[in-house]
């Protein structure tokens, strides 16, 4: 007998017996789990380094054919034309303004004709330089696309050596690196570029200090800011010649530009002709929007929920409630994008067009499928993880605290107040950042719902930017990873934001783990 009460069993296996047994069964199923997860770790990790070099070549390549040069000038027009866009959303609003005044067509034009001269006006200065940057941007891109093939037929007789295969390797034709004489070319364009900077100086004081009717129609505040803007793009224009002057084509890249890039780069550019770009900034900020609209819906929701079932309704009100409120959980997240595409984006847009909203400024809404359209499903389908921890943190509530509260005399909204909830907080904490692990990770909702504009969104509109539409880090692997070459730069990218996403929700969880360790402390 075994410490005089049990029997021991007879049962053998492979001369264990059945303790040992079951523990091994046990055992090894954890022990699979453990190196399957170490397997998918080592292979992220593995797919996605290997992006950092070829990101540096990819710089590097940028670099030496003259793209940065052109870019630099390129820039200047693209601060032009958003100088052009914020006269053309003024001349909207005062097109607007004399709709309500009942004007027709017509007589608007009209009206509007001097405003319209002055705006074509000002959005010529900057053709020159349009046509400047058009040509000798052809030539960088030929620069490039040579300096391409001598990586590619590079790398070719590296990795026949490295095989072995050395006959092969010297076979390998590799075009002469004739860069210099091709820059020259673009090099020699900063003179003809201080030129055009001059003349755009010129012509566009003469606009913004002029008495010309089309001007004078502007309201006075957007003249005095429209005219601060114009001085700002002409300093940026005159530092765009220190820029050209001081630029090197030679400066070496190195691997930690690589991943430089990829951490602060605000455009995520694929097979483009020009230069693919692969930053995760404007994919990392679409999921932070997405997850704070989800998070602003859920939470409330879900503690309050939590908080009813366990401390506030009666038996059968809790009996219905809250299988109710977890079987949200089982919705298939296509089905709720599909929601969202056809009934939710569309009722919002109609909503925001409602007269006695007009007093918002980025009322109406322009597009149905938003950051605001996916956050909300999400928070949705984050309910019923936020309220099932919840409730089980304020249902772990000792029930002495509660007796000792009313003992003293306390009601049993005090109690709830000044007892329960802090008592249970450390569970609320962890069940919020779970379920922003939960809005995080999700896929189909942000696919179908966020709109898919890889674009950060415009932090002047202040309330607005939640209804712009965005792409987030796990919609941009869904959406790419299907159709992009195994090994290029473009599937390693995607590798990058899913290792960036295994950090993130590590970080959630650890987090997560930290707080609850800290109030339980607390609390004892």
């Amino acid at each position: 007998m075994r410490d005089g009460l049990t029997k021991p069993s007879g049962f053998r296996f492979l001369g264990l017996d059945l303790d040992t047994v079951i523990k091994y069964f046990f055992g090894g199923n954890a022990l699979v789990a453990i190196v399957v997860l170490a397997l998918i770790t080592v292979f992220l990790f593995k797919e996605g380094f290997g992006f950092v070099a070829q990101n540096r070549r990819n710089l590097q390549v940028y670099r030496q054919a003259g793209l940065e040069y052109v870019d630099i000038m390129r820039a200047r027009i693209d601060a032009h034309t958003e100088l052009s866009r914020k006269l053309s959303a003024t001349r909207l609003g005062l097109f607007k303004d004399l709709q309500k005044q009942g004007k027709s067509i017509g007589e608007i034009s009209t009206s509007l004709a001097p405003l319209d001269e002055f705006s074509a006006g000002f959005s010529n200065q900057s053709d020159e330089l349009r046509g400047l940057v058009s040509d000798y941007g052809d030539i960088a891109a030929g620069i490039k696309q040579q300096a391409s093939e001598i990586q590619d037929r590079l790398e070719e007789k590296e990795m026949l050596r490295a095989s072995g295969r050395t006959t092969e390797a010297e076979k390998v034709v590799v075009p002469l690196d004739d860069f210099a004489n091709a820059r020259k070319v673009i090099l020699d364009t900063a003179p003809q570029y201080a030129e055009i900077c001059r003349t755009m100086r010129t012509g566009m004081l003469a606009l913004v200090d002029s008495r010309q009717p089309g001007y004078e129609m502007l309201p006075l505040d957007f003249r005095n800011e429209f005219r601060r803007d114009t001085l700002e793009f002409l300093h940026f224009v005159d530092q765009g010649q220190s820029a050209l002057a001081t630029w090197n084509p030679d400066k070496p890249v190195g691997y930690l530009d690589g991943l430089i890039s990829f951490l602060r780069h605000p455009q995520w550019l694929t097979a483009s002709f020009w230069q693919d770009w692969y930053g995760v900034i404007p994919l990392f900020v679409g999921s932070l929007f997405v997850s704070f609209v989800a998070l602003l819906f859920a939470v409330p929701l879900g503690v309050s929920a939590a908080i009813y079932v366990n401390q506030i309704a009666g038996h059968k009100e809790a009996s219905f409630v809250k299988p109710a409120i977890e079987f949200i959980a089982a919705f298939p997240s296509v089905v709720l994008g599909f929601f969202g595409v056809a009934i939710l984006g569309e009722t919002l847009r109609a909503l925001s067009g409602w007269e006695f909203l007009s007093w918002i400024s980025f009322f109406p809404v322009a597009e149905r499928l938003n950051a605001t359209t996916a956050g909300i499903l999400l928070g949705f389908m984050a309910v019923p993880t936020i309220f099932s921890l919840a409730e089980d943190a304020i249902n772990n509530v000792p029930v002495h605290f509660r007796e000792a509260s009313f003992a003293l005399g306390a009601s049993n909204l005090q109690t709830l107040l000044k007892i329960t909830i802090p008592a249970a907080l450390s569970g609320i904490i962890a069940a919020v950042l779970l379920g922003f692990g939960r809005v995080i990770g999700e896929t189909m909702v942000v696919l179908l719902c966020a709109g898919n504009r890889i674009k950060i969104p415009d932090f002047t509109q202040g309330l607005g930017a939640f209804f712009q539409p965005v792409h987030t880090m796990t919609g941009i692997i869904a959406q790419e990873m299907g159709e992009v070459p195994s090994g290029s730069i473009h599937y390693r990218a995607l590798f990058m934001v899913a290792i960036l996403l295994f950090l993130l929700a590590l970080g959630i969880n650890l987090l997560a783990q930290k707080v609850v360790r800290r109030f339980r402390i607390s609390i004892g």
